[in-house]
């Protein structure tokens, strides 16, 4: 993902009367949560890389800022915090002596002026690693890179597969609110005032089924999971998007307020554990993430 573009940005909104009870359920508890949960975490020391680690422990609990989109952070329809993030959350500070995660959701735009403000004490969302982030916060190494995909209507019957076969067949382009499709889009030669933005995945897959839109780019986790079960639609296969005439890998990772090395630097030894012993695949398989998906990529190769 990518930050939000401005309102130059064509926007529709979602047509609820085709919208997932469950996802409906999970947005009901996250608003719930968000509501209880804007209190701020206490600003950690930046001497010696933070004492945030020490301070968590000690509390035995970890906020973690989510942005309620599936699957990588969200509320589920019974109210439990999971998702990909959250999962690993879980295992990575159980094993770094914090019992407990807690959500803090919030719009995916606010999850870094969050992190920044002391709203919580992580960025647990999938967040894609970018350049201009990397000025802002410190990522833990990627725990999984992603190609794009597109949810089109049943058949393909635009043979849509590519961003080029899009700007060929001068097909309506749709994808979410900050997602990274947005630059790889304009980067394939798509007009960027001609992309219709929505708000989340399913108000996405809903602009597909009516036939508002033509494609919905997503992550290709997102696109297998929102399409899984549709009638009307389906999801092409993944494929890697072009950025400056390069193959571009998007990979996602936890966020640290950048004072915060010591506890990004222990976050990282037990991540790089799960890689090798594979329990990290296990961990995001039932998320719908495929092995393909997992990555040795690191921070630093992301930040540029």
């Amino acid at each position: 993902m990518a930050p939000p573009l401005g309102n130059d940005v064509h926007t529709i909104r979602p047509d609820h009367r085709h919208t997932r009870r469950s996802v409906l359920a999970g947005l009901a508890a996250f608003g719930a949560l968000g509501a209880a949960g804007c209190t701020r975490v206490a600003s950690a020391s930046g001497k010696g890389g933070g004492d945030l680690l020490e301070r968590l422990r000690a509390q035995g609990v970890v906020r973690l800022g989510i942005a309620g989109e599936i699957p990588f952070g969200y509320i589920d329809r019974n109210g439990k915090l999971t998702g990909e993030a959250p999962e690993l959350a879980r295992v990575i500070f159980k094993r770094l002596g914090v019992d407990r995660v807690q959500p803090v959701p919030t719009e995916f735009g606010s999850l870094i002026p969050g992190l920044k403000s002391q709203q919580f004490d992580v960025v647990a969302a999938g967040m894609y690693v970018t350049p201009d982030r990397c000025e802002q916060v410190i990522f833990a190494d990627p725990d999984y890179r992603m190609p794009d995909a597109f949810i089109v209507r049943k058949g393909n019957p635009l043979g849509l597969r590519t961003y080029a076969d899009a700007l060929r067949r001068h097909a309506k382009v749709a994808t979410g609110t900050g997602y990274a499709q947005i630059q790889h889009a304009v980067e394939a030669g798509c007009r960027e005032n001609d992309l219709v933005i929505v708000p989340d995945q399913v108000a996405g897959l809903n602009a597909v089924e009516s036939g508002r839109v033509d494609l919905f780019a997503a992550t290709a986790v997102t696109a297998r999971l929102v399409a899984r079960g549709s009638a009307r639609a389906e999801s092409t296969e993944p494929f890697v998007a072009l950025v400056d005439g390069r193959p571009k890998a998007d990979g996602g990772a936890f966020a640290f307020r950048p004072a915060e090395t010591r506890l990004r630097d222990a976050f990282n030894t037990e991540l790089h554990k799960l890689r090798r012993s594979g329990e990290l695949y296990r961990i995001v398989r039932p998320f719908g993430f495929t092995e393909s998906e997992m990555t040795t990529l690191t921070a630093k190769e992301l930040c540029g």
